[in-house]
């Protein structure tokens, strides 16, 4: 597996709203490899679609859609540290960011109040100007068994995006933002691919959680449900090509939890809808752990959706 570029991905900071460094790197990317890619697709960004990329091969009847932004934090006032999306807060965590004075590389100070309420503070030797964003510092790990990395969610479903556009002969592909802190942009890309290419099913291209019934090294999950209900005809069918695969996977049934699929339900567009995606260890965290053995699978199930959905 190519990991190099995943290693390269996770190092980008790319928070909800602010994900333009990681939107000019992939178009830098496509632009520089689509060449050798199976189809080069048509590329669709700008102002309709903010900072979101739309890629589109062939004839498409099915999209992916990953998300490129991440969980973090904002600086507020006297030293305050304000959550985007819901990272983990742990005292002594490591930040890195920017303004106008220069890079920082800061830490996550947790205070509890007499009622045991915590608020967070940054501890650096000058004052950060605030609305700054702060994200985990990269810090990438890999063994012969897994990947342990800050931003696993969602740099894998972007990562593995970008593996299945190489044999694509017929899709599409959404790099989304704000999946983190409220997804308001999908659903405008859904629209458009709805609209312009007749494309009504997606795939979700995002990273789960280790449960009770989710494993490290059962293959990829495939999502029954979250907080979401995917229309079950379409789950089903998603199965039985699962299981003619042959590729590892596992079933997933929750509670709780959500991704662009649950924007794309909530909206008032008749698109179906799956999460499928590795799971890890660590969740909103800097160090989100996954197996590299259901990264494969995910890949590999991927790819024989997208040529047979």
């Amino acid at each position: 597996m190519k990991l190099e570029l995943l290693k390269k991905l996770a190092s980008i900071r790319s928070a909800s709203s602010d994900e333009v460094r990681m939107k000019e790197f992939l178009l830098n990317y496509i632009q520089e490899n689509q060449s050798n890619w199976k189809v080069q697709p048509q590329i669709f960004e700008g102002r309709r679609f903010q900072d979101c990329i739309v890629l589109v091969f062939g004839k498409p009847t099915t999209a992916i859609y990953a998300h490129m932004d991440s969980i973090g934090f904002s600086v507020g006032y006297d030293k305050e540290l304000i959550k985007i999306g819901g990272p983990r807060t742990i005292d002594g965590m490591q930040l890195v960011g920017s303004d106008s004075h220069g890079e920082i590389e800061t830490e996550l100070m947790v205070i509890e109040d007499e009622n045991n309420h915590p608020s967070y503070q940054y501890v650096f030797e000058r004052e950060i100007e605030r609305g700054t964003i702060l994200t985990f510092k990269p810090d990438f790990r890999e063994t012969n068994e897994y990947i342990q990395s800050p931003y696993m969610d969602n740099r894998l479903g972007v990562w593995n995006a970008l593996q299945v556009a190489e044999s694509m002969e017929n899709g599409a592909i959404v790099f989304g933002t704000y999946e983190e802190h409220g997804g308001n942009t999908v659903a405008n890309c859904a629209r458009f691919l709805m609209e312009e290419y007749d494309v009504y099913q997606a795939l979700i291209s995002d990273i789960t959680w280790v449960t009770s019934g989710v494993r490290h090294g059962g293959g990829v999950a495939i999502s029954m449900r979250d907080s979401g209900l995917p229309r079950r005809s379409y789950l089903n069918r998603i199965i039985e090509l699962a299981k003619e695969s042959g590729v590892d996977y596992q079933l997933e049934v929750e509670s709780a939890g959500g991704s662009d699929g649950g924007v794309l339900q909530k909206s008032d567009l008749p698109i179906d809808w799956c999460f499928i995606g590795a799971a890890e260890d660590n969740v909103h965290s800097p160090d989100e752990k996954v197996y590299k053995s259901d990264i494969k699978s995910m890949v590999d199930l991927y790819r024989y959706l997208m040529g047979n959905l």
